[in-house]
């Protein structure tokens, strides 16, 4: 083939391609089948192309039939068991992992007995009387060990912009588990 057929083949393919893809693709719904297809018709187009006055049109018809041949072949026709399931929607959990993430260094940066006082009061939901047992200190003590936790917590989160409200405490402190 001559440089510039060379050349113009080039800029046909280069103009061509997305067109080409999709035209596969809406025809076998999978772009790395599509992608095949497409390849497979570049390649027997290319000897051809000096012969073509409408390359646009009989490149066209080669990507469609190699798109369905291509759904044809036996490897293609192998479906894993996972094909067959359906798509069950879930929630991204990256969201709440940051959250998790960030409350833990922020209860970290709690000293531990305030820490332990947060998180039994508030995490677990015992009474102020269970968390003084379970520290086994008064109420007022564990009152101010409460009260003294979730000042650090919320200095630690207000580095982070996070401001904490009584009810979103619970909900923070609940996404730790």
């Amino acid at each position: 083939m001559k440089a510039d057929d060379e050349q113009a083949f080039r800029e046909f393919v280069t103009s061509q391609m997305a067109s080409l893809r999709k035209l596969a693709y809406m025809t076998c719904g999978d772009w790395h089948t599509a992608e095949d297809a497409v390849a497979n018709a570049l390649i027997k187009l290319y000897p051809r192309w000096r012969r073509l006055e409408r390359p646009d049109l009989y490149v066209k018809t080669m990507v469609y039939r190699a798109a369905i041949d291509e759904t044809r072949r036996p490897w293609r026709r192998e479906r894993s068991v996972g094909d067959a399931m359906p798509d069950v929607a879930l929630r991204d959990p990256a969201a709440a992992t940051d959250e998790r993430m960030r409350l833990r260094a922020a209860l970290d940066a709690v000293p531990a007995r305030q820490r332990a006082a947060v998180v039994l009061r508030h995490y677990l939901g015992l009474s102020l009387e269970d968390t003084a047992g379970v520290l086994d200190c008064t109420v007022g003590t564990a009152k101010s060990q409460v009260s003294r936790g979730l000042a650090k917590l919320r200095e630690a989160l207000a580095s982070e912009h996070i401001s904490l409200s009584g009810k979103q405490m619970e909900e923070w402190t609940s996404a730790v588990a």
